[in-house]
């Protein structure tokens, strides 16, 4: 349950990977620290800041450098990879396509997935089914965001590995029939300038992303180094600017991890608001539960939250596909 922060915290995770694969990882003192650090994190804030992740800057800027030169596109070029229902809700919205509990958000998107084959869940993935959409041009969009997907997986679950040991789980809790073969979702964002996202109200009032919180397990975002505009919700209902910090990961958790943990860590409520006049650019890698499992609380977790179940069984598929219903202008 998140708590009065004011800042969000920033954690070198560095020993924790350096670990990871070692069965007896929680007793290595290194460990121990991330592990406290991570823990105190998801109960305060559920968001933190990662260093010492081990992805290589250059890659990440590189991603945000390609994301750029896809928005500078026109609107002509850009909507040949245009998002439908027909594509397994994949490709391109234009500012204002997607909404947020009914209202519109200031910002263009791509929108990708893990890729599904037909019946590979059944009924349930029958929505999901598709192959993420690329555009032609810039020709190395594609190769840079699935590298950069593949490193954000293997780096989200050394992560939740930390998290486990954290919620009193053995390191493997989130792997196997939870997480073992792992859902993912990549959006690369564009948020237009403050005076350009919307003709109409005035720039104190165009929300980039309005208030939400994610949907799976934990989030992994590149945002620019140089324009503040993701903020997080405190118990009292202030807004805290997660200020981009050169090199790091913002981390969040999600409605997924909230349910497995019995509440002990909540999703937290988050928006974006670029009040600066430049475009800024920001992609979201999503660490998400295997598609069909069912999330109900660890038993260690309803231990540790006074033994009694807060949350039913929830199936990760289901929630992401109502969700992705009703998020987009038909």
């Amino acid at each position: 349950m998140s708590t009065d922060f004011k800042s969000i915290p920033l954690i070198d995770i560095g020993p924790l990977l350096a670990k990871c694969d070692d069965p007896d990882m929680g007793e290595d003192p290194g460990v121990a620290e991330v592990v406290r650090q991570l823990d105190r994190a998801c109960r305060e804030a559920g968001f933190f800041y990662v260093k010492g992740h081990g992805i290589p800057e250059s890659l990440i800027k590189k991603v945000r450098t390609s994301t750029r030169e896809f928005f500078k596109l026109p609107y002509e070029e850009k909507s040949k990879i245009k998002m439908t229902p027909v594509a397994g809700y994949r490709g391109y919205q234009r500012v204002g396509e997607n909404i947020t509990k009914g209202v519109p958000d200031m910002h263009e998107a791509i929108d990708c997935y893990r890729e599904v084959r037909q019946g590979m869940y059944g009924d349930l993935g029958k929505v999901m089914e598709g192959c993420n959409q690329w555009p032609v041009n810039p020709p190395d969009l594609k190769p840079i965001m699935e590298e950069y997907v593949s490193l954000c997986t293997e780096l989200s679950r050394k992560i939740m590995r930390g998290i486990a040991l954290a919620l009193g789980g053995s390191p493997n809790e989130f792997e196997g029939q939870r997480a073992g073969d792992p859902f993912w979702v990549l959006r690369i964002i564009g948020y237009p300038g403050a005076s350009k996202a919307n003709g109409l109200g005035t720039p104190e009032n165009d929300i980039g992303c309005g208030a939400h919180t994610d949907y799976g397990l934990l989030t992994l975002v590149n945002q620019d180094d140089d324009i503040t505009a993701l903020q997080v919700k405190n118990l009292s209902g202030e807004w805290i600017s997660a200020v981009p910090i050169p090199g790091t990961f913002v981390c969040n958790i999600g409605d997924m991890l909230k349910v497995w943990s019995n509440g002990l860590y909540d999703s937290t409520l988050h928006r974006v608001i670029n009040s600066c006049p430049r475009y800024r650019v920001c992609v979201a890698y999503f660490y998400e539960p295997n598609f069909d499992v069912p999330v109900e609380p660890l038993d260690v977790c309803v231990r540790r939250t006074g033994g009694t179940r807060k949350f039913g069984r929830a199936c990760y598929g289901e929630h992401l596909v109502s969700k992705v219903q009703t998020n987009f202008v038909e």
